[in-house]
């Protein structure tokens, strides 16, 4: 049976179509809407640009203290260094090829000042308070480790090979967690296959993926109907690339349909929007820019 798709200005398509993205309309979308850190994005992963144009636009958001805030990751406009910027300044430096030695390890300097006293990083820290943030933006009481903000904060580590103490005490964080996770969030999910699909242990990362990553599905984490209204998770979301370890959990024909649809949500505007809460105009604007590079990213390591 075909299933239709429709695209932000209610446009159908049919499954049997391979679809594709209006690149220049892309384009246009990011000079005229998306931020700095992301104009430069796209100009290194699609236009040839340079690595240290990434980098400095990634340095504006740092702070005296080596961590990163003042908006870098766009639910949280407070000033005060926050894991979540972290982990994003690390991935976009690693995704273009402009890492940069002392930046990476001022920031896990930081990390290492504020981890919980069992070690890794806190989803939150409780400086959000001095300014805006998204309402989900809460400090968990009693200060404990996170499995998105320390999984992929380590998963990028691991990427570029880096080693530093606080990195040795969050993957014995990572571990214990995995060896007792039952019945884990989405988001934290997130964290555990970033860690598993980087870490150099990789005996153990697939035998404890054999065991965890299915609980993807068992415990409907991952919605399989591209269509699905609502804050949901697709298997793009957890498995962009082909080489991606919770590939191997779901059907090319699903992958398939995903991508597709996924192609065919791009809005008349050229860019992609999200499917969580916008809670603030500016938040709205840069993460519509910060999805668009990464939606183009996935269609193109996928053949699209």
């Amino acid at each position: 049976m075909a299933v239709s798709f429709k695209t932000a200005s209610g446009r159908s398509w049919c499954d049997g179509r391979v679809m594709t993205p209006d690149f220049d309309a892309a384009a246009q979308f990011v000079a005229g809407n998306a931020r700095v850190l992301d104009r430069r994005r796209f100009e290194r992963l699609f236009l040839s640009g340079g690595a240290e144009p990434v980098r400095d636009a990634v340095t504006a958001y740092r702070n005296a203290d080596g961590g990163f805030g003042h908006g870098l990751e766009p639910d949280c406009r407070a000033p005060d260094s926050q894991p979540a910027a972290v982990e994003m300044a690390l991935r976009v430096m690693n995704e273009c090829d402009a890492w940069d030695v002392s930046v990476v390890r001022g920031a896990c300097d930081w990390l290492a000042s504020v981890a919980p006293a069992e070690g890794g990083a806190a989803f939150v820290e409780p400086t959000v308070s001095r300014g805006p943030h998204a309402p989900w933006w809460v400090p968990e009481e009693g200060h404990p480790a996170s499995l998105i903000a320390t999984g992929m904060i380590t998963g990028t580590l691991h990427a570029r090979g880096f080693s530093h103490p606080w990195l040795d005490r969050a993957c014995d964080v990572m571990w214990a967690r995995l060896g007792a996770v039952g019945e884990p969030s989405a988001y934290g999910m997130f964290g555990v296959l970033a860690f598993l699909q980087h870490v150099p242990d990789r005996d153990r990362a697939r035998e404890v993926f054999a065991r965890v990553g299915p609980l993807l599905l068992e415990c409907r984490l991952v919605e399989l109907d591209p269509e699905a209204p609502g804050e949901v998770h697709g298997p793009l979301d957890f498995a962009p690339e082909p080489s991606s370890m919770a590939r191997s959990l779901f059907e090319d024909k699903v992958i398939d349909q995903h991508l597709s649809h996924l192609a065919a949500r791009q809005g008349d505007d050229g860019g992609w929007t999200f499917n969580w809460p916008a809670w603030s105009a500016a938040a709205e604007r840069d993460w519509r820019g910060a999805i668009t590079v990464d939606v183009l990213r996935t269609l193109r390591a996928n053949g699209r």
